[in-house]
């Protein structure tokens, strides 16, 4: 009993000190130039509501930090269940290689210099709806996925957030 004490210890230590972020190289401290603060996450998620109720769809809406974490995420009433993973997984995808998650689509079809990529990283969506976020000097510092309609939908709505950050 003591020894698990002892190693929660441990990790909420770990934790506090920072360790998490430090290693993938992100500033520990949210609202820092390095990284998605929570008002702009939310930012990115009103536009992306705003743009979906426009369009008349029902979306799930994801965005992570610099790190690739969730930093905020909205399903919208009827939106689909299995939507919910493909946004984050699209803001997953542009995070990771910073680009668009469509940028990926092409290079990755059979035949394609990439083929294959999608079943890398637990999982990756080379489909259009997911867009990374970069600061004002134009270091990217998160990312925005969106998934629940059409892919232009997706797009759109994932755009209109991105733009808003």
């Amino acid at each position: 009993m003591k020894l698990k004490t002892a190693t929660k210890a441990i990790v909420l230590a770990l934790i506090i000190a920072g360790f998490g972020a430090q290693t993938v190289g992100v500033s520990a401290q949210s609202g820092t130039k390095h990284d998605v603060d929570l008002t702009s996450a939310m930012r990115a998620v009103d536009a992306a509501l705003k743009k979906a109720k426009e369009l008349d769809t029902k979306m799930n809406i994801a965005v992570l930090d610099a790190g690739g974490n969730l930093k905020a995420f909205v399903r919208m009433d009827g939106a689909y269940l299995g939507s919910m993973d493909i946004a984050m997984k699209k803001a997953k995808t542009a995070r990771y290689f910073d680009m668009p998650s469509s940028a990926l689509g092409g290079l990755s079809q059979p035949g394609g210099p990439l083929f294959g990529i999608e079943a890398t990283n637990g999982g990756l969506v080379t489909f259009g709806g997911g867009f990374p976020l970069a600061n004002s000097e134009g270091a990217v510092i998160g990312s925005i996925g969106v998934s629940g309609s059409s892919v232009e939908n997706d797009e759109a709505v994932a755009q209109a957030g991105a733009s808003a950050f």
